[in-house]
């Protein structure tokens, strides 16, 4: 008697191509190294070619600058520090950054998570799991760290089976990145860079960190809501 191995799905194939390529990528800061190299080289093609554009606001023409050449190479290196300093949202960044590493390591997050997914009833453990996942965010990481070991033993000690409530902060962290009730560093980011490509049309122009929230505070409970329905429905 011979043993027929499953029939795969066409939805399963795909799955397992998307994580083939996935698990090929390099590491993030090859990647960085790598698309460096790539604009860098496309300068190079870019300024052979004479490609310039206008710029919108003061009507000058812009060439592209040669990174290879000699000259391209010392300006990389003299305004490497100016680039970095003029980053837009740079300063406004490091400040929201600093307030998220204290609450994160003095404990203050995961204390907050611990409580609020504790605290909830059992018949609504779901929903705020996939919910507490989605506000993690505001945390960095923390949600990975410390939310989803915490579904699977909530689960477990409610008679469910802990891979269920592992996906399902796993769903949460994941599929609701960067949506949130409160002010997150993405939104601060996003603010100043939008801010700064404005401002090249029109130099008055200010951008609020709070311009995508109203998108961001629906998509949490749109979120919640299909986290919850596949977990139960689908995953369980």
């Amino acid at each position: 008697m011979t043993n027929t191995p499953p029939r795969v799905s066409p939805f399963q194939r795909f799955l397992d191509g998307v994580e083939r390529a996935g698990n090929a990528l390099p590491h993030p800061a090859t990647l960085f190294i790598l698309l460096a190299a790539l604009v860098i080289g496309l300068s190079a093609l870019c300024h052979a070619a004479g490609v310039a554009v206008t710029h919108p606001a003061t009507g000058k023409v812009i060439t592209t600058v040669n990174l290879l050449s000699a000259e391209g190479l010392q300006r990389m290196l003299t305004e490497a520090v100016r680039n970095f300093l003029a980053y837009p949202p740079l300063g406004i960044s490091l400040m929201c950054l600093l307030g998220i590493g204290i609450a994160e390591h003095s404990g203050l997050m995961g204390a907050m998570l611990r409580l609020f997914v504790l605290a909830s009833p059992a018949k609504l453990v779901t929903p705020m799991v996939v919910f507490a996942g989605v506000m993690s965010n505001a945390g960095s990481e923390v949600g990975y760290v410390l939310l989803t070991p915490l579904a699977a033993a909530l689960f477990h000690a409610l008679g469910r089976h802990p891979i269920l409530g592992l996906a399902a902060a796993f769903a949460g962290v994941s599929g609701g990145y960067s949506a949130n009730l409160v002010i997150g560093s993405v939104d601060v980011l996003l603010a100043g860079l939008t801010q700064a490509a404005a401002q090249i049309v029109n130099p008055e122009y200010k951008v609020n960190a709070l311009a995508n929230w109203y998108f961001m505070g629906v998509s949490t409970f749109m979120v919640t809501a299909a986290g919850t329905w596949v977990t139960e429905k689908i995953v369980a």
